[in-house]
């Protein structure tokens, strides 16, 4: 990977878009691909941090455990938030190692407070929000359409006032 580390020696890649856009997929294979090369790589999903009712908010969090101590050449440590009958609560501790690169990957990954830290910002897009919810509701079950449908409202407005895509120094249609 060409781009200059800007967390430390870490080379920080942010992979935003909207939900149901392959965001998950293209980090995964992103990450397989620079290991298959020998580059360490960690990966940071935000669906480890944000809720329905926290979509954003808990970026502090990120930035603590894991930007923080990366960007001083220390490992990086949060608590993964998991879902028990639709309810989001803290689980296991998850240590994040200083490697080459880090991708973070989910919505509001590159967000403009990060910019500063990021080698490279990737946005993924499907610009069909039909064939997204789809998506999203086949991932995470038809339970969950409606909180689904909510955060794609929400999503829109964060986008457009965060200018992430425009923002983006590669953009991924899937």
């Amino acid at each position: 990977m060409a781009a200059a580390p800007r967390l430390g020696a870490v080379r920080l890649v942010a992979i935003d878009g909207p939900s149901g856009a392959g965001k998950t997929t293209l980090a995964v294979n992103l990450a397989a691909d620079l290991r298959k090369q020998g580059i360490e790589t960690a990966v940071v999903p935000t669906d480890h941090f944000a809720t329905w009712t926290d979509p954003v908010a808990w970026w502090p969090r990120l930035v603590e455990g894991v930007l923080a101590p990366l960007a001083d050449n220390r490992e990086g440590r949060y608590r993964q938030m998991i879902w028990v009958d639709r309810i989001p609560k803290p689980d296991k501790w998850v240590t994040v190692p200083v490697s080459e690169v880090l991708i973070v990957e989910g919505v509001s990954a590159g967000r403009r407070s990060v910019q500063p830290r990021l080698s490279l910002l990737v946005w993924a897009d499907c610009p069909d929000s039909v064939t997204r919810l789809a998506r999203s509701v086949g991932r995470d079950g038809v339970d969950s359409r409606a909180e689904l449908t909510r955060w794609q409202a929400f999503e829109t407005g964060w986008f457009a006032v965060d200018d992430t895509r425009a923002r983006a120094d590669v953009r991924i249609r899937t």
